[in-house]
């Protein structure tokens, strides 16, 4: 069988993906978080690096170690945050050594793509919803790192253009929710407890993000939780006030979005999205389509169908 690798090495995990094409399938899919110390909410790049150039052999043995009677016929890396002038991290640069060094050995090609293509991308197959490059959409990337509203069309030699439409004006969706999350006492990344938290609590809130000219501010609702938090209120309560913040706050960037280009859906990936309060009043509101949880986290999935693609582009 074909096969095609995909590596990830952001600044929360490192990842590795096998793709079989015939079976549109991922037959292998690992990922292990960095470690970050207790009460911090991330790493500098140089020990994000170093923790990923120590896990990758490791996970990439494993994501071999089931595989039998194959063809490698590519390896694929992000090698950037994204496909913008100037976007770089060095915490990427081990991932793409990897990958090259894998190609390299094979004698196959390897090909550079960026992080959040590869989240779009793994949203998209996850989704089964590939069809929609023919017709361009809306992507809302949520993550630690980004808060980006963009125009996604097909492209013959990338695959995948991504324009940029709009931005959070401050702090990230995933940064606040982080820095909630420590304020109720949740290791970081908190998405997922931080979820759980709100899951407990009852109440609605009617929430007014601030918006402006199809972006939304995100620091205002760190000092409002402080706020709650100095007047007693409870952290299921406060959790709930934080998603539903940041839930209307990226309906109205993506209704923004899809009310300007013209575009008829929008797809949302990112960690962030694996938010069910998020995918339930988005669904409710928008035509819109979510990648599966277990693929909205940081991945090399999309990577790994990506570098297909890119290998196969009449495909």
């Amino acid at each position: 069988m074909d096969i095609y690798l995909g590596i990830d090495t952001s600044n929360y995990k490192t990842s590795v993906a096998v793709y079989e094409p015939e079976s549109d399938s991922i037959i292998a899919d690992e990922r292990r978080f960095l470690t970050v110390k207790e009460g911090e909410l991330g790493l500098r790049q140089s020990e994000a690096l170093f923790q990923h150039v120590k896990e990758l052999p490791a996970l990439i043995e494993k994501a071999f170690s089931g595989l039998k009677n194959f063809t490698l016929r590519a390896s694929a890396a992000s090698v950037s945050p994204t496909n913008r002038e100037g976007s770089y991290m060095p915490c990427f640069l081990a991932g793409e050594s990897a990958a090259r060094a894998i190609a390299a050995a094979n004698s196959v090609p390897f090909y550079r793509t960026n992080h959040q293509a590869g989240h779009v991308m793994a949203a998209l197959h996850s989704a089964k919803a590939l069809s929609l490059l023919d017709e361009g959409f809306v992507a809302v990337h949520l993550s630690g790192g980004t808060t980006d509203v963009l125009e996604v069309k097909k492209d013959p030699e990338s695959i995948i253009e991504i324009k940029p439409l709009s931005a959070s004006l401050d702090l990230k969706a995933g940064q606040v929710i982080d820095r909630v999350g420590k304020m109720l006492g949740i290791p970081f990344p908190a998405g997922e407890e931080l979820e759980k938290l709100a899951l407990k609590s009852d109440k609605e809130f009617k929430v007014k993000p601030y918006f402006k000219d199809g972006e939304a501010s995100f620091s205002g609702l760190q000092n409002q939780c402080e706020q709650k938090l100095k007047k007693g209120e409870s952290k299921e309560d406060i959790a709930k006030y934080c998603i539903s913040y940041v839930t209307e706050a990226i309906i109205l960037m993506a209704q923004s979005a899809l009310q300007s280009t013209g575009m008829k859906k929008a797809l949302f990936s990112g960690g962030v999205t694996a938010n069910s309060y998020l995918r339930k009043k988005a669904l409710e509101r928008l035509d819109c389509v979510f990648g599966s949880p277990e693929m909205s986290g940081d991945n090399a999935a999309g990577i790994a169908v990506l570098c297909c693609l890119l290998h196969n582009p009449q495909k």
